[in-house]
């Protein structure tokens, strides 16, 4: 139980190895608030269908991705403004017109993975834990 902190040390313990080993799997509360916030650009559904598409075809001008999307024109600019704030995307300059494209690597492969999801077979989920824990919550 060396990874409890010690605000926590005095909370009731089961399994003090399985604690430890989820704290390690956490990790650094930074990263996880850093993660929280990469994927809330991915809860709203217009935000996600406007970084599929950039993903999946590239760079593309606001009034393409309105129509892509079935968005308003400014709908997609404030869209673009907030991930272009949160580095997700880029804009790049073509003379009056505006492209926009995923600069973020990993938010890339998230979408990826979004996109296979979406139009994908759905697998079978894995169990969420090891047998042992479905007796153990049975016998609770």
């Amino acid at each position: 139980m060396h990874l409890v902190p010690p605000e926590r040390a005095d909370h009731r313990i089961i399994d003090g190895h399985l604690v430890c080993d989820a704290i390690a799997a956490v990790g650094d509360p930074g990263a996880v608030r850093a993660a929280a916030a990469r994927f809330s650009l991915l809860a709203e559904p217009g935000r996600l269908a406007l970084l599929l598409a950039l993903r999946a075809v590239g760079p593309m001008a606001v009034s393409d991705l309105a129509v892509t999307t079935g968005m308003r024109d400014p709908a997609v600019s404030q869209a673009l403004r907030l991930l272009r704030s949160a580095g997700a995307v880029a804009g790049e300059k073509d003379g009056r017109i505006v492209r926009y494209r995923v600069v973020d690597a990993e938010l890339g492969a998230l979408l990826d993975r979004a996109r296979g999801a979406a139009t994908g077979p759905v697998e079978p989920a894995e169990p969420a834990g090891p047998p042992h824990a479905d007796a153990r919550a049975a016998a609770h």
